[in-house]
């Protein structure tokens, strides 16, 4: 845990919190609390800091609050993924939150089983214990918006025009193309994240109509989750 994420319900007073749940067996147990140690913080969707410890025993600490400083700010842009396997699916979820990722829609395609969109990853539980896990990861505290359709047509027809007509670039993984991601780094971008076995032709289609363009990493394939953070890492050089 690299940031301490707080929630309104923490504050016992104005400027010291308590706290007594997961967060504090971490402090306890990993961060090591001791008298008047520092370690950073954040509220939820608000500001960072530093908190002090004012006191603890074996079951809560009571820090003291300073949040006076912005979160980090987001990388410009939009992520579009094929829903992964359940495994995989918080491992992608994770990664785009910790490289600033802060709109991600997951999407039905034709290589996805229909069986992953009743998968218990997907509970709203769930995804808030990975988004709060991310966050203290990367030093973040402002929630990441999560659409999910599973229809591909309608989305692709009806949804992703709008979508990439608000940004500089729409882009899609492909290894058949000749464009590599560097090009359009650091623009306002949609980026499409197919399944692991890659868009259907006729998607691909569906993608090009929208005005996407393809671009490659190379011929290998990859997991999704490591083509999600190669090529948002390419991205945002």
């Amino acid at each position: 845990m690299n940031l301490l994420l707080l929630e309104s319900s923490d504050f016992i007073a104005p400027g010291r919190v308590k706290i007594s749940d997961r967060r504090f067996l971490q402090l306890r147990d990993i961060i090591k609390l001791a008298d008047g140690k520092i370690f950073r913080a954040g509220i939820i969707n608000g500001n960072t800091g530093n908190a002090t410890v004012a006191e603890f025993t074996g079951d809560y600490a009571v820090l003291d609050v300073e949040l006076t400083a912005p979160p980090p700010p987001p990388v410009p842009i939009t992520l579009v993924c094929a829903l992964p396997r359940p495994q995989t699916f918080g491992k992608v979820l994770h990664g785009a939150i910790t490289m600033g990722v802060k709109k991600l829609w997951f999407i039905h395609s034709r290589k996805v089983e229909k069986s992953y969109w009743h998968s218990s990853a997907l509970r709203d539980d769930a995804v808030d214990k990975e988004i709060r896990l991310a966050l203290e990861q990367c030093g973040d505290t402002v929630y990441p918006e999560i659409i999910y359709r599973n229809r591909f047509k309608p989305f692709a027809e009806d949804e992703l025009p709008e979508l990439i007509a608000g940004a500089q670039c729409a882009l899609f993984g492909h290894p058949r193309s000749e464009k590599r991601p560097e090009e359009f780094a650091g623009k306002n971008t949609v980026l499409l994240i197919g399944p692991e076995g890659g868009f259907s032709d006729y998607e691909v289609q569906l993608l090009s109509e929208a005005g996407a363009t393809a671009v490659t990493l190379g011929q290998r394939v990859l997991r999704t989750e490591f083509a999600v953070s190669a090529l948002l890492a390419k991205l945002s050089l």
